[in-house]
């Protein structure tokens, strides 16, 4: 890293929260180490996360003016195809990749990787890096860092959440990372158009032998004025059903695939399931992008998800 010049950092398309974090951690890192960097998503930074610091500097990939750069940062990807455009748009041939990531499916696609599945976020690793390198945590830094915390745990709740994920939150509070603004824009807010998407994926619920799940058409996300690739919770509240084992919502996107996301209780695992269909993730929250119609994506998704469901009963 002391060698590159230009340094590219990458996180996943859809960003979530640790996304974010982690992409603008590494900017604020770079930033103090006096790097040129550039910061990139294919997707658009919600814009409740537009407190982080850096935020507004976060570039979508363009085939115009294809820059090349000596080194690549993909941080909260589990494989190459997570990164989308702004990876396979680059010009050949590819730089050195840095692959920092928390999922248990992470392919170890970087020349160095630093994955730990123990962690439970992106920044939880992170922020073991910055403070062996003696970084300064300001408060843009800490509230980066505490972002990922937050909602990749939603709010502390999830297992893999220890004593020292709760130690280092604190210390990002001490360092000034507001945890009730975080939790309030990390957690808590919808966009209208969310709320309208969760009202179809409610319609079209079905729930059969502890599976629950919800299929959304393309035209349902366009009526909703939906702009979103993933259900932003909505496969959380399934999951969160009593009676049911595993939750799943999918959504047919514009370019003719279908975005699927899952969410269980122990014992069930769905990263093994995302992982058959060529996604990944964690136990109890993963996800998938399969081209085809929404009806057999549904068929198929539905199938091995029940077998899941049965192998765990026996």
């Amino acid at each position: 890293m002391q060698q590159a010049g230009t340094i590219l950092v990458i996180t996943h398309t859809g960003p979530d929260g640790d996304a974010v974090a982690s992409l603008t951690a590494v900017g604020l890192a770079l930033k103090q180490w006096g790097r040129s960097f550039t910061l990139m998503c294919d997707d658009a930074i919600p814009e409740r996360f537009r407190y982080m610091a850096l935020t507004n500097q976060v570039r979508r990939p363009s085939v115009n003016g294809r820059v090349t750069y000596d080194l690549l940062i993909a941080v909260d990807c589990g494989d190459e195809q997570r990164m989308g455009q702004s990876w396979a748009s680059l010009p050949e041939p590819h730089p050195p990749i840095i692959n920092i990531d928390h999922h248990m499916t992470n392919t170890r696609f970087g020349q160095i990787n630093l994955v730990l599945d123990t962690a439970v976020s992106t920044t939880e690793i992170l922020y073991d890096l910055f403070t062996a390198w003696g970084l300064n945590i300001n408060v843009d830094l800490a509230t980066s860092l505490l972002t990922g915390l937050v909602t990749d745990t939603l709010g502390f709740r999830t297992m893999g959440t220890t004593a020292k994920t709760l130690r280092i939150a604190s210390e990002m509070m001490a360092a000034g990372a507001d945890l009730s603004l975080i939790t309030t824009q990390g957690l808590s807010l919808k966009e209208f158009a969310t709320i309208k998407l969760w009202r179809y994926g409610l319609d079209n619920m079905k729930f059969e032998d502890g599976l629950i799940w919800t299929a959304i058409t393309h035209k349902q996300r366009k009526a909703a004025r939906y702009t979103g690739s993933s259900s932003n919770g909505l496969s959380n509240i399934l999951a969160d059903v009593d009676e049911a084992a595993i939750g799943i919502v999918m959504m047919e996107l514009s370019d003719g695939s279908v975005r699927v996301g899952f969410r269980c209780r122990p014992p069930y695992n769905v990263a093994d399931i995302a992982l058959k269909l060529g996604g990944g993730g964690h136990p109890l929250a993963a996800g998938c992008t399969i081209k085809g119609s929404l009806a057999d994506v549904e068929a198929q998704v539905i199938t091995l998800s029940k077998e899941a469901i049965r192998q765990q009963h026996h």
